[in-house]
């Protein structure tokens, strides 16, 4: 069974810059991807990121390219920079076995919040 954890939410200016992480237990995720998501207050959820665990590759989504970035080391890692208050969110991160079309395992959310 995959766990995952996020952490490293908090508060920020705009134009700073907050790392979040995404540990995973329980498994060995070789064959995942990881994706990142957030949740506005009042909007849908929106798809932020991923990342092929197998081969590192990763995709970002247009509205936050060229600021977010995601990599890979002892966990999985949402680098944000250039923080708007837009991006002000609860942000989750959530596990897909490759050859799904789902993500099915969630982690808890981590709020951003970037003040103006």
């Amino acid at each position: 069974q995959v766990q995952l954890v996020v952490s490293g939410g908090g508060s920020v200016q705009a134009g700073g810059s907050l790392r979040l992480s995404c540990e995973a237990s329980g498994r060995t995720l070789t064959d995942y991807f990881i994706g990142w998501f957030r949740q506005a207050a009042g909007k849908e959820r929106e798809f932020v990121g991923t990342i092929s665990l197998s081969s590192g590759n990763t995709y970002i989504a247009d509205s936050v390219k060229g600021r977010f970035t995601i990599s890979r080391a002892n966990a999985i890692y949402l680098q944000m920079h250039s923080l708007k208050p837009e991006d002000t969110a609860i942000y989750t991160c959530a596990a897909m076995r490759g050859g799904n079309r789902d993500y099915d395992v969630w982690s808890q959310g981590a709020q951003v919040t970037v003040s103006s």
